[in-house]
């Protein structure tokens, strides 16, 4: 019988140490945790302090000793080069040890960073679990990013060995990762001692002698090595991952042991519902927080296979996912409304023609989904669509409609209500809360549960500025999400954006600073401002104005130069959708650029209040060239 999620969710947020210690038993701890919340240095919060385990240890060689080495633990799909494999418990096993040993040989040690740039591969989870296992902290970078995201998040991780392939491939063409790697370690040489490179046979690359070692024969050269896992303290920290922030300069969030491993192997199945017969497929990447909760560690925690997918939603054909989805019996599929809204373009026969009956719930995360592709996705899926919301930093849902508990009534637009240990309230200004049905910024109350950031790297002090210090001098003390958002008179809430100028494309939260910041280099920019603005596949894109330097002409040589420069020091992700020279921004008088505005002009709607503005023919300016771009479309 499925539990009330209003009892349960009371006794998380009135009773949180009980909650909590009691899921923290499903699992194994080399040593019993002192007390389940140490809150008395806040906002660093500790969860477990005193007790010692290791994810490694709980998400794979648990179910090994459990008896379950011959079933399945991963299933990887590449339609990009027509290959698939299975390894189960036994063999992840194996697999892990080895690659923790070839660590280990390589002077890596506990406390260690190791950066990590590859594709979807299995030997990406290999080695992400293999840094676990010994309490080295990795750090995924998703390999789209270019050579000067790349090289900052070597630099400042300090990290011992990037473990690269040679290449990926993108809808049929190789994409050359161990050059990206080799032009960012040359901006800061001599940190990194060595490449671990795994040779896919995609692209030809110089090995550089003393420093690049070749996957396949590090592995082999260790045998069938066993190398124990760990016992390391709850807080100590498990991954750094970087997500961008608005002051341009990404930041590290860093994420504990103990309390993840708690928070998502309880989400498993009071959240996604999930039992030990369930295949549990994310279409995410592990460069990102859900790829590495969801397609690494919730699922191994909770002993179920997790399928790892190499590959687009619509290539080599609209029906690729449904397709797969079938052949692997998929039960829980985790994707973002963006997929979707590019899926919706396609006749629905491309999901009706394969056989779902497996499938019980969809789930999506990453930005708001928006209620026509939610009703398109449920008529065409025939099978529940939950929203849900959550952050990089939160690590696991802060608002969900809990399948694992009683259903509650759909809601469409809304992620529908707080989960387990996430005390949250919509506030105005002040940090007082707003009525029902009135937007405000949502925020979450202290001690944040399990699994959320334990601070960012190497800056203690922008944490605890950043995200709890917001309405400090209101004498409240409350965790800032950065998003809008409005609650109703149930409890339901919904999203309305973000209020720190972060965008959202697809999925991918890129600050409005960090591009301003790479287009304000070129010698031809005086002035810049990056707006998100409404994309019907990607939920956001990038709008850019630049105001060019006196003598500067515009031509097309300069477009292409500003467009290549994004491009390549941010990644392709980040092209701008419109980029436009004008000859001023819309300011307010204290020199503020007026983004809603900018972003309202854009979207052809109504601009509000300008009783704050500068100089109101800035607006007829950016109309003019709005509308020079729409007789030619959109770039």
């Amino acid at each position: 019988m499925r539990r009330d999620y209003e009892k349960l969710y009371r006794r998380s947020v009135e009773d949180p140490q009980g909650f909590w210690g009691q899921q923290a038993q499903r699992l194994h701890w080399f040593r019993p945790w002192d007390k389940v919340l140490d809150d008395t240095r806040p906002p660093f919060f500790r969860w477990f302090p005193g007790g010692q385990t290791n994810l490694c240890f709980n998400a794979v060689d648990r179910h090994v000793q459990a008896g379950k080495g011959h079933q399945p633990a991963m299933i990887w799909e590449s339609p990009e080069v027509g290959q698939s494999r299975v390894l189960t418990c036994a063999e992840l096993y194996r697999e892990v040890n080895k690659f923790a040993a070839v660590l280990g040989k390589l002077g890596v040690h506990k406390g260690d960073r190791v950066l990590i740039y590859m594709p979807m591969v299995p030997e990406a989870l290999v080695a992400m679990l293999g840094c676990v296992r010994l309490g080295a902290v990795h750090s995924v970078v998703f390999a789209g990013f270019s050579v000067e995201a790349l090289a900052h998040r070597i630099e400042d991780s300090g990290c011992k060995v990037v473990v690269c392939a040679d290449g990926g491939v993108r809808k049929g063409k190789p994409v050359d990762l161990k050059g990206l790697v080799d032009r960012a370690l040359a901006q800061s040489p001599g940190q990194v001692e060595h490449v671990i490179v795994l040779d896919r046979g995609v692209t030809s690359w110089n090995r550089v002698p003393q420093r690049d070692v070749l996957w396949s024969e590090a592995m082999a050269a260790v045998g069938e090595a066993e190398v124990p896992a760990q016992p390391l303290d709850s807080s100590h920290p498990s991954y750094i991952l970087y997500t961008s922030g608005t002051t341009g300069k990404p930041k590290g969030v860093v994420r504990d042991t103990g309390g993840y491993m708690v928070a998502l192997h309880t989400s498993m199945d009071f959240i996604y519902g999930c039992t030990d017969e369930d295949v549990f497929w994310s279409t995410s990447d592990i460069g990102w927080v859900v790829g590495h909760s969801y397609i690494v560690y919730g699922p191994l925690l909770y002993g179920i296979p997790t399928l790892v997918y190499e590959g687009m939603p619509d290539s080599p054909h609209p029906g690729v996912w449904w397709e797969t989805a079938q052949k692997h019996g998929v039960t829980v599929l985790f994707s973002a409304p963006t997929a979707l809204r590019m899926l919706r373009k396609f006749p629905t026969d491309w999901i009706t023609r394969y056989d779902l009956g497996r499938l019980r719930y969809v789930f999506l995360a990453g930005e708001p989904l928006d209620e026509p592709t939610y009703h398109w996705a449920v008529a065409a899926l025939q099978r529940p669509v939950i929203d849900h919301y959550w952050q990089t930093e939160s690590g696991w849902p802060m608002i969900t409609n809990a399948m694992g508990l009683e259903p509650l009534p759909f809601k469409p637009g809304s992620p529908t209500k707080a989960a387990m240990g996430w005390r949250l309230e919509v506030v105005d200004e002040r940090g007082d809360p707003v009525p029902p049905g009135q937007r405000g910024f949502l925020v979450a109350y202290p001690p944040l549960p399990p699994g959320a950031l334990l601070t960012l790297w190497g800056d203690d002090e922008r944490y605890a500025q950043n995200y709890w210090g917001v309405f400090r001098r209101y004498g409240k003390f409350l965790y800032m999400t950065g998003d809008y958002a409005i609650r109703d008179e149930d409890g339901y809430f919904r999203l309305l954006g973000r209020a720190d100028e972060v965008i959202n494309v697809a999925g991918h939260r890129l600050g409005t600073r960090e591009v301003e910041e790479v287009l304000s280099a070129h010698p031809a920019v005086a002035e810049v401002s990056v707006i998100g603005i409404a994309d019907e596949i990607k939920g956001e894109a990038l709008a850019v104005f630049v105001v060019l330097k006196k003598d500067v002409q515009e031509n097309e040589g300069l477009h292409q130069d500003l467009v290549r420069l994004v491009r390549e020091s941010i990644g392709p992700i980040a092209t701008p959708k419109v980029l436009k020279v004008v000859p001023r921004l819309p300011k307010t008088r204290s020199g503020k650029v007026m983004r809603r505005v900018l972003r309202a002009l854009c979207e052809e709607r109504a601009v509000g209040d300008l009783s704050t503005i500068e100089d109101g023919a800035t607006l007829d300016e950016v109309r003019q060239a709005l509308e020079e771009l729409r007789r030619v479309g959109f770039r």
